[in-house]
Formats: C-alpha cells, sequence, structure tokens
C-alpha cells in the first residue's frame, strides 16, 4: 500500500532536489516506498545503509552529499488518508495504531503480539545499531513510565525523582525516543499577549497502537476502560493532525495561569486555526476555551470527537467526526 499523498510530495521533491531523502520509523514502508520510486525513475540511485558496499559510498558522507543537494521526507505510519476507515472501523485503526503490519494482522491478539515485538526489537536492535547506549531494560520502563503520563506537560525532575536518576538522564531518555521517530513534543505557543502562559512541553507517545502495547491494554473493551482512554484519543487525534496538515503548519498548545486553554493550535502565517479534543459523543466546552478563542483571535476551531456526524457547536466551531480529519484538514 502506497500513500499517493507522500508519494506526489516525494516526486515534487525530486523535480527539485537531485536527492531524497526518505526518514522514519523502522516498518513505516520506507523501503517499499524507496524501491516503488527508484523504479518509476531510471537514473535513480538507491543506498541501503544496511549493506556494507552502500555504507562504504558515505565514508567521507561530506564528500558524497556534497555532489547532491538533498530534500528530507518523513514517512509516517499510516494516517486516516490512506487507511480511510469507515465510522464503524475508527476504533480498530486508534487501537492497533498505525505501523502497517499492525493494523493488517488479522486479530487484535497478533497486532498486539507484532506491537510487543516491535518495542522489544526497536530497544534491543535499532537504539544499539545507532551508537547509544543505554540499557534495553532501563529505556523501556522509562518509555512505559511515559505511557502513563501521555499527553501531560514534561517535568524531567519529577519523573528523574520517580526514576532515580537525575533530570539531565531522562531528558537524555526523552532525547533518544525523539530522535528515534517514538515521541511527540508539543511545544507550547509563543505568544506576547500579557498572560501568564504554561512553559513545558506536552509530551505523546507517536503510535497510539504502541502506546497500548506498552500499557498492555489488548483490545477496545481494555481501552474503554482504562484511565489512559482520554489521553489516548487525545493523542491520537493530534498525531493524525501532524500528518494530514501541511508542513507549512506549525502546531502547538495553548494554556494560560487562569485557565484559558486549546489543546492545539495551528498556525500558518497570520492564519490560527483551533482543535479541541474530546472523548464523549456528545463534548462540552470549558469557559477556558470561549476564553482562549477571544485571546488568540481564532479563525476557526474544530472540536474533534467520536461521533456519527459533525455539526456546528456555535460561530466558528463546528464538532468534528474523526472519520472526517483527512478531508478537513485537506481543505486547510
Amino acid at each position: 500500500m502506497i500513500n499517493r499523498r507522500i508519494l506526489s510530495d516525494i516526486e515534487t521533491a525530486l523535480d527539485q532536489f537531485p536527492a531524497v531523502a526518505l526518514l522514519g520509523p523502522r516498518q513505516a514502508g520506507k523501503t517499499t516506498l524507496a524501491h516503488f520510486i527508484t523504479s518509476r525513475h531510471t537514473h535513480s540511485l538507491y543506498l541501503d545503509l544496511e549493506r556494507p558496499s552502500d555504507l562504504a559510498k558515505l565514508v567521507d558522507q561530506e564528500l558524497f552529499l556534497s555532489r547532491h543537494r538533498i530534500s528530507f521526507n518523513e514517512l509516517a505510519p499510516f494516517d486516516m488518508s490512506e487507511v480511510q476507515p469507515r465510522q464503524d472501523a475508527v476504533a480498530h485503526f486508534w487501537l492497533r495504531g498505525g505501523y502497517p503490519l499492525s493494523w493488517l494482522a488479522k486479530s487484535d491478539a497478533a497486532s498486539l503480539a507484532w506491537r510487543e515485538s516491535f518495542i522489544i526489537t526497536h530497544l534491543e536492535r535499532d537504539i544499539p545499531a545507532f551508537g547509544i547506549r543505554v540499557a534495553g531494560p532501563t529505556l523501556r520502563r522509562f518509555w512505559q513510565m511515559l505511557a502513563h503520563l501521555h499527553g501531560q506537560t514534561w517535568n524531567a525532575s519529577r519523573l528523574a525523582s520517580g526514576f532515580g536518576v537525575s533530570a539531565p538522564t531522562v531528558q537524555h531518555y526523552l532525547e533518544i525516543l525523539e530522535a528515534t521517530y517514538m515521541v511527540r513534543r508539543l511545544p507550547p505557543l509563543q505568544t506576547n499577549l500579557g498572560k501568564r502562559l504554561v512553559k513545558s512541553t506536552k509530551v505523546y507517545l507517536r503510535d497510539s497502537g504502541l502506546l497500548h502495547a506498552l500499557l498492555q491494554i489488548p483490545n477496545l473493551d481494555g481501552l474503554f476502560g482504562h484511565p489512559v482512554v482520554g489521553p489516548s484519543w487525545e493523542g491520537w487525534v493530534l498525531e493524525q493532525i501532524a500528518l494530514l496538515l501541511s508542513p507549512q503548519w506549525t502546531l502547538s498548545f495553548y494554556r494560560t495561569a487562569t485557565g484559558a486553554e486549546i489543546d492545539i493550535v495551528a498556525e500558518r502565517g497570520r492564519r490560527r486555526i483551533g482543535f479541541e479534543i474530546k472523548f464523549s459523543s456528545a463534548p462540552a466546552l470549558s469557559k477556558g476555551f470561549w476564553s482562549a478563542m477571544d485571546d488568540l483571535q481564532i479563525e476557526q476551531a474544530y472540536v474533534v470527537a467520536p461521533v456519527k456526524v459533525g455539526y456546528p457547536m456555535a460561530k466558528k466551531v463546528d464538532v468534528l467526526p474523526a472519520v472526517d480529519l483527512a478531508k478537513r484538514c485537506r481543505l486547510l
């Protein structure tokens, strides 16, 4: 299954740059996509850095790459535009996450087994292959602690105290998982409104399926009864928005000391779009949301919720089913 949107972006990049790099986590489909593209471009050069002969070409990376200008493209796991699930399949996509072999597994049990194997392989093979020297069990315990703190603001000192290491050490662990595409940090909005703003980033596990595997959530019944269900939904929607919006949009969150808050603020030039994420079939908005709308002069806001049909909630605020995210993001 080839992501036509990503393929189009890469084809455009190849028209402008002689070299294109595909970045992203393992098992996201980078090799499949690279082979598909090189089959369509007879003068292309494909390097597999797990092959010694190709790796030798980059012994002097500066010399080799100086002959190519280069475009970097991230290939993430499946998003809503690729899967295009029916309304009744959205929850299963959220449960299993976007890795192809997890989503396409024959059963939830088989999907979970694949994700557990992915976690072990990432810790015991992939990370050491990058030259990172952190014990696999230590990093797995940290990863699991992050899963329990999914969607919360980052506090290195507090986490270090519970983990029994220094704040710089847990910061290093976080950076490892972020660099290997396992974690997304959502920064606070930087704006000068004369208000006291929350300044810490929020931390999410990027793939909901891996989040659920780390928390040992086997199926939808287990997910709906778990305390992480709300934060998990929030993180999954955030990741969909991050993947579906064009790269020209930057994402942040807005929260003041007095309680004004919007989960996601998408900015592009002078435009500001808001996304509030609610795990409810009848979402309600707090006073803080409306205050944030006024503070930031939001152009349009969407309340993303597990509803079957979207509807207007107020002027400039629409409730949006998750199944419509891909179509809506394309229009922004």
